[in-house]
């Protein structure tokens, strides 16, 4: 990731183990060496971004890009998007869904929520592996802001 002050925090949150080693082995592939903090379920991923109370005193300063699967546990990944995106702190860090949802409704939903990027995850192995690396060679340009 295009490096400023900084490095840029990759927050992943997703349930499914298996993707979660393959989506940071073709990351990590792609020549990104951003940490990669992982989560398998939203509750404890807003703790993380947001702070218990919402102050956002975890994730001040930082420049966090978060990976969000919308099928999780405890919650739907629309309403961690939907809190992501109406809190001060976060609202500005670039969220990249990555689902095997395709639905095209989910898919606008997640737009007009605030999401930055929305990617279906192929179903073969190969194709997603692609798909990651693809998606990490676009990490190593853009440019995340801070959060407040």
């Amino acid at each position: 990731m295009n490096q400023q002050a900084k490095p840029v925090l990759i927050v992943m949150i997703e349930d499914d183990e298996g993707h979660a080693r393959l989506i940071e082995k073709n990351i990590r592939r792609a020549g990104v060496s951003n940490e990669i903090i992982p989560f398998t379920n939203g509750t404890e991923a807003l703790n993380y971004l947001m702070g218990p109370d919402g102050s956002g005193l975890v994730s001040a300063g930082r420049q966090i890009l978060v990976l969000l699967d919308l099928n999780l546990p405890d919650m739907t990944g629309i309403d961690i998007l939907e809190k992501i995106k109406s809190n001060q702190h976060t609202r500005r860090s670039p969220v990249v869904v990555l689902t095997t949802t395709d639905d095209s409704r989910e898919i606008q939903r997640c737009y007009d929520l605030g999401a930055n990027v929305y990617i279906t995850k192929p179903v073969n192995y190969e194709g997603f592996a692609n798909a990651i690396r693809q998606l990490g060679l676009f990490f190593a340009v853009m440019q995340v802001p801070e959060t407040e």
